[in-house]
């Protein structure tokens, strides 16, 4: 989140788009909920189904899953053609001003800069998508932005094919919702508005996911809604610790604190890499104080200048692709000999999952660590699996519950909280610091006994946390400190990139800088102010809750909401309700223009040459769709998604699966279900796999509530589900026809005391172009009556 959960009851317009908060996130209903009451603020739900965030909203509109980018689209576009945008927020904050190159341009579906690519439709040569700038370097603007090449105007005349009537036939939204959607969200492009948008994984879970966030944070800069109390682009994580996982580095592509991993073609070396990966302007330009730190944390007196601090112990990534999708496909062709997973369920939750549990079998060797024994450690168990054709050997590791140890968690608004253990776990179970302490010492000791090629990046490795480690000699570390006195460092605003100091992850320094009262424990609520709450936790980063908080002022420094101030320049100093997001040193003037320090341009970028896919969000179908592409015919679904399977998707608007189905969560059941379908009363609650379809659909295929129904898809796999007859989905009219939309949650599978059919095992496994995150929120399928 750039906000948090409190700063909801600041907003005066909150929309939640691809998110369901009264049902999977209901405390920030709470928020919500406080800003009706105290501000009148509006509620506004986008979402396929009528859920029950849907039931409480001011505004409801319905889309088609898949086409949120042309919803999306249709708001920017009204917001530019009628000039309801913050005028002075984005000609100052934003690159709406910078002028784009002459060869930057989009023709039949394309930017400028295709190249045909052997497993996907294109990659695309960004180069030419670059700013204008003079003979030193400097980037060219037109200050009144009118310029038909610079930012605003391109943006404007890319997103006037996004009219009302183009985007009602492509979403299946009727075109009164969107101007009403619009009319209202566009109210708060104005000082002394706020707008939020809280978005989940039904913007996320797409070939074109990035860009959908992509296409949030364009209409909140348009509006003025970012930096601000009660604005914002507000991810809803889908668990309580999504963002710290995230935050130290549980992705393939990054080191902790989002650094990005060496890849060995880029950067062979330290010097390499800091070349490459070091911006000459913005705060990234101290990448390599937080690297070398790193290493440092990481190989301690091993780690020199001569050296490189250890750099080429870390691993590089090669040309293939080791996300999830990846990981597996590689699996399945043996290249991948083992696995551990821990407390993580992929059998359940990986796209096409039969397929995956299927690769497992070709592991030599598989660990699974959970409090329960799920799908993935006995996917030899399957029904209709022979054991005696499986050697893959399976360790089953018994772990804790969350409350059965004691550490830190961050939660979807950044902050970090420390957690005390309440009871030990049972039996001869474990907590996760003891297993990887016992699992990295048992390693160690064989390569001290056979050393092997290149042993010292495990031998030199820093492991000094005694016999029994502990989560506060870890969080030490994280937080950071001085390698001459192993004293901890205030901030990372003290880091150095000549070994004087060992950070685990930047970001987090300061979180845990006093061992008798770090920051991550204190509980102190605030008896004044505007709900920051800064003696509760600790906000990475720098404790700050709101982050590109200068853009709460104007460029003279006047708050835009005086009732809600965050930062404000009474003429002397900058007063403050945050840690400020800027050099709050200087008068006003002098950040004016730089309120977005992390990008060497200082400013917010509506138009972007970092994406795989586009430098403007672009609509584009799903990889499978009942309907052509209205808007680029040439071009059916995102052209840079890699393509992993041959013969994988279902053809356009093939008749054998004539369903849009997306999968979503029940409050009920949480993530693959393995701990509360382990828990009695919630299987009471929530009993049996289900498929909500609509009455009109269940009329066709003559289905009453509560039949046991086969759902299909293209990848020739069937699962059996209960079904859910309800006017919560309902057809929508997608280019003139009626298109059927149903719905599943994927909680089930065949351990546990509630068991059920695994609906990834229907799924496609194709991603979005940037992260590859699985496409789940829309496929194609059908439907038929069990016998």
């Amino acid at each position: 989140m750039t906000n948090h959960w409190i700063d909801y009851k600041n907003s005066d317009i909150i929309m939640a788009f691809g998110a369901n908060p009264a049902e999977n996130h209901p405390i920030s209903m709470k928020w919500i909920e406080r800003a009706r009451e105290e501000r009148g603020a509006k509620f506004i739900v986008v979402d396929p189904r009528f859920t029950r965030s849907a039931a409480v909203a001011d505004l409801y509109a319905p889309l088609r899953p898949g086409t949120n980018i042309a919803f999306l689209g249709g708001l920017i576009n009204y917001v530019l053609s009628n000039k309801l945008y913050h005028e002075e927020y984005v000609l100052h904050y934003t690159n709406a001003t910078y002028l784009i190159s002459p060869e930057y341009a989009f023709h039949d579906g394309l930017f400028t800069g295709a190249q045909p690519a052997a497993d996907r439709k294109v990659t695309y040569d960004r180069s030419k998508w670059a700013y204008q700038t003079d003979a030193d370097g400097n980037i060219l603007k037109d200050p009144t932005a009118t310029d038909p090449r610079c930012v605003l105007q391109l943006m404007k005349k890319h997103y006037a094919r996004y009219d009302f009537a183009t985007v009602s036939r492509i979403t299946g939204c009727p075109e009164d919702k969107l101007r009403a959607v619009a009319e209202l969200y566009a109210s708060t492009g104005k000082p002394g508005r706020a707008g939020n948008i809280l978005y989940a994984m039904g913007v996320t879970q797409f070939t074109h996911g990035s860009q959908n966030v992509r296409a949030i944070a364009c209409l909140q800069l348009l509006l003025g809604n970012i930096g601000i109390p009660g604005g914002g682009v507000n991810a809803q994580r889908g668990q309580a610790n999504v963002q710290g996982s995230t935050d130290m580095a549980m992705l393939f592509h990054l080191l902790p604190g989002y650094l990005n991993t060496p890849k060995a073609s880029l950067h062979p070396n330290l010097r390499a890499y800091n070349e490459v990966e070091t911006p000459k302007s913005g705060y990234w330009s101290n990448k390599p104080k937080f690297l070398i730190s790193m290493l440092k944390a990481w190989y301690g007196n091993h780690a020199t200048a001569a050296n490189d601090y250890c750099y080429d112990y870390l691993p590089k990534l090669d040309d293939k692709d080791r996300s999830h999708i990846g990981m597996y496909k590689y699996m399945g062709e043996g290249e991948i000999k083992g696995l551990i997973c821990w407390a993580d369920n992929p059998a359940v939750t990986g796209p096409t999952a039969a397929s995956k549990r299927h690769y497992m079998s070709k592991l030599d060797w598989l660990v699974a660590i959970d409090i329960f024994e799920n799908e993935t450690a006995a996917f030899w168990k399957e029904p209709g699996v022979n054991p005696q054709e499986i050697d893959t050997e399976v360790f089953l590791l018994p772990g804790s519950a969350f409350y059965e140890r004691e550490g830190t968690v961050a939660n979807s608004g950044r902050w970090i909280q420390w957690r005390y253990k309440a009871q030990n776990p049972p039996g001869e179970a474990k907590d996760d610091l003891w297993i990887v302490d016992r699992l990295f010492k048992a390693i160690r000791k064989e390569y001290e006994k056979n050393a092997g090629p290149f042993p010292d990046p495990i031998l030199k490795l820093s492991w000094d946390y005694g016999e029994e480690i502990s989560a506060a000699e870890v969080a030490k570390e994280i937080n950071g400190y001085y390698t001459a006195d192993k004293s901890l460092v205030p901030n990372f605003t003290h880091l150095a990139a000549d070994g004087s100091t060992a950070c685990g992850c930047w970001i987090y320094s300061g979180y845990y800088n006093d061992g008798n009262n770090p920051p991550c424990k204190k509980r102190n609520k605030e008896k004044s102010g505007i709900g920051t709450h800064p003696e509760w936790a600790f906000a990475w980063p720098l404790n700050r809750r709101i982050i590109y908080n200068r853009c709460s002022a104007d460029p003279r420094g006047n708050p835009w909401n005086p009732e809600i101030p965050l930062m404000w320049w009474d003429g002397f100093a900058w007063q403050r309700n945050d840690v400020p997001d800027f050099n709050a040193n200087v008068p006003p003037e002098a950040t004016a223009e730089a309120p977005f320090i992390m990008l060497p341009e200082q400013q917010a970028r509506l138009f972007s040459n970092t994406m795989a896919d586009g430098p403007f969000p672009e609509h584009y179908e799903p990889a499978e769709s009942p309907v052509k592409n209205l808007l680029s015919p040439q071009v059916q679904f995102n052209p840079v998604t890699k393509i992993w399977y041959d013969d994988h998707l279902a053809p356009v608007g093939d008749d054998n699966y004539p369903y849009i189905i997306s999968t979503y969560r029940v409050s009920e059941h949480w993530q693959s279900g393995i701990m509360t379908r382990n828990t009695p009363w919630l299987n009471e609650l929530m009993p049996s796999l289900f498929i909500e379809i609509s009455p009109t659909l269940a009329e066709k295929l003559q289905i009453q509530n509560g039949d046991k129904v086969i759902v299909t898809s293209y990848r020739q796999k069937e699962i059996e589900a209960v079904a859910c007859v309800t006017p919560r989905l309902k057809p929508l009219l997608v280019d003139g026809k009626l298109r059927e939309v149903v719905g599943m949650p994927f909680h089930w599978g065949f351990m546990g005391l509630s068991k059920g059919a695994v609906v990834n095992d229907i799924a496609p496994s194709i991603g979005d172009a940037n992260t590859n995150i699985p496409e789940y929120k829309a496929f194609l399928c059908n439907i038929r009556k069990a016998v």
